[in-house]
């Protein structure tokens, strides 16, 4: 695979480019230019390649991650592509290779297949109305497959994440403050406290004289009547 890899690199198929993905020789991302004298021929496209362990007795997995218009490709990119597909279904075998399969995805661009179609209503409009099918599929080229459509989806994502880093800093912020506010209310509720054992304590001390005077007030009159006996 890794020698594969760096003959993808060397000599790319024509209007092809593939690097490994987070320096993964299993991963790559790929990106197709739109073939000459069709509706895709402005656009660039990406696509993901997944390699599984077992290449080259399995195919890879492919799938467009830039929206195409298109019969063969559905909306979540995945592609209706012989050579991605092992027998009887499809035609892959060990002697296939990455560069065929590239080189056969662009040139479904160029040529769809209406007969073998993954949406059904564009393989019947492309094949009963192919002017309006070209007007959508350049339509679709220009709101996502341009440069403009990248620089504007990689903005809309840039200010995406600057609103969650905000809401997660407005989170942290308020988590602070009930802290802070549990932190306060747990020095009021110790304060309180103190305050009730010190009032306790003095009720105790205040009740403790009140006996002490009353035990001395019956001291004395019983003394005193001890006296009046006496005489």
């Amino acid at each position: 695979m890794a020698k594969e890899l760096k003959k993808l690199e060397r000599q790319p198929p024509p209007g092809v480019s593939a690097a490994p993905k987070g320096g993964s020789v299993r991963e790559l991302d790929v990106q197709l230019q739109g073939p000459p004298d069709s509706p895709y021929e402005l656009g660039l496209f990406k696509l993901s390649v997944a390699v599984p362990d077992r290449y080259p007795f399995e195919p890879p997995k492919v799938q467009f991650t830039t929206p195409v218009y298109h019969p063969n490709i559905d909306a979540q990119g995945r592609i209706c592509l012989d050579y991605l597909n092992m027998p009887p279904k499809g035609s892959w075998g060990p002697a296939m290779d990455l560069y065929r399969v590239l080189v056969a995805i662009r040139q479904l661009l160029a040529e769809p297949n209406p007969r073998d179609p993954l949406e059904v209503a564009i393989a019947e409009e492309y094949v009963s109305q192919p002017e309006v099918f070209k007007a959508k599929a350049r339509q679709h080229v220009a709101r996502y497959a341009t440069p403009q459509a990248a620089a504007a989806a990689a903005a809309a994502a840039a200010t995406a994440a600057a609103a969650i880093q905000q809401m997660q800093g407005s989170d942290a912020a308020a988590v602070q403050d009930k802290s802070h506010d549990s932190q306060r209310g747990s020095q009021g509720e110790q304060q309180q406290q103190q305050e009730q054992a010190k009032c306790s304590q003095q009720q105790e001390q205040s009740q403790g004289q009140r006996q002490q005077t009353q035990s001395d007030q019956q001291q004395q009159q019983q003394q005193t009547l001890e006296d009046d006996t006496k005489g």
